[in-house]
Formats: structure tokens, C-alpha cells, sequence
């Protein structure tokens, strides 16, 4: 499989604010490899997940009152959102830290194209199935 590269959408009205965490289209993208999914957003977030750690993707939604920028709820949720539209929750099988202190299972991100990652990420997570990676992994893509 090839590496595939997903934008993040960040809207032009948000970008002055997200610019104080260092996110820039540049630097904020979601990367589809062959065993794992590599989410940067800025330099204030750059983590690695294994495939088989994603138990389910979806498209979702992103109320406007929860805001933009890097957010947690505390409570397991952690959001990488530079905007309220193209919005992909990926639900996770065990919690994972970030900055060192906080856990989350449930990971937020705002996309340019949340339906071809959620179609690519359900397809990457079969064929490294049908490879013999290390642990079957399936995805449920709803």
C-alpha cells in the first residue's frame, strides 16, 4: 500500500488562531501508512497509531460551541479541529496518551476529504488483514 495524505481542513477564519500551536496546511494532515496512521497537527500534536489499535471511523459532527484548536473534554476525547465541517471520529480499542498526562480512546479530526479517509482507512485495515499482519485488525467503518 502507498502512503496516502489527508488534509486537515483548516478554515481561513480560524488560521490566525491555530497559528499560535504552529498548525499550517503545511503541517497538519492525517497519513495513512501500511500498518499505522500518523495524525500532526502543528507542533503541538504528532502521534502515530497502529492500525490495529483503530476499532471503529466514522464522519461525525463538531458543534460549533465546542470551539477550534486542540481540545479534550477530559474524559477521553481528544480533537485536532481547524474546523466544523469534514469532521471523522476514530474510536480506539485501547487509550492512548498524549503530551504525557492525558488519555483519550475517542480522536476528533476535521478533514478536506473525511469520506475518502474513512473509505482508505477501512480498505488499509483489510489488506493488512489479508498480509498476515501480526493481529487481524478490523474496522468498523460506519
Amino acid at each position: 500500500m502507498t502512503e496516502q495524505r489527508f488534509a486537515m481542513r483548516l478554515d481561513s477564519w480560524w488560521q490566525p488562531l491555530l497559528l499560535a500551536g504552529g498548525a499550517t496546511p503545511e503541517n497538519s494532515y492525517v497519513e495513512l501508512r501500511e500498518n499505522d496512521v500518523r495524525l500532526r497537527f502543528g507542533f503541538l500534536f504528532d502521534q502515530t497509531l497502529a492500525l490495529s489499535d483503530i476499532e471503529s471511523v466514522q464522519e461525525t459532527t463538531w458543534p460549533w460551541w465546542y470551539g477550534v484548536g486542540w481540545r479534550t473534554n477530559f474524559l477521553g476525547q481528544l480533537a485536532l479541529i481547524g474546523s466544523h465541517r469534514g469532521v471523522v471520529e476514530l474510536k480506539l480499542r485501547q487509550p492512548q496518551r498524549v503530551w504525557g498526562l492525558m488519555r483519550y480512546r475517542r480522536l476528533v479530526v476535521s478533514l478536506e476529504e473525511p469520506q475518502r479517509f474513512v473509505e482508505a482507512i477501512a480498505k488499509a485495515a483489510l489488506q493488512a488483514a489479508a498480509n498476515g499482519a501480526s493481529r487481524a485488525t478490523t474496522i468498523a467503518a460506519n
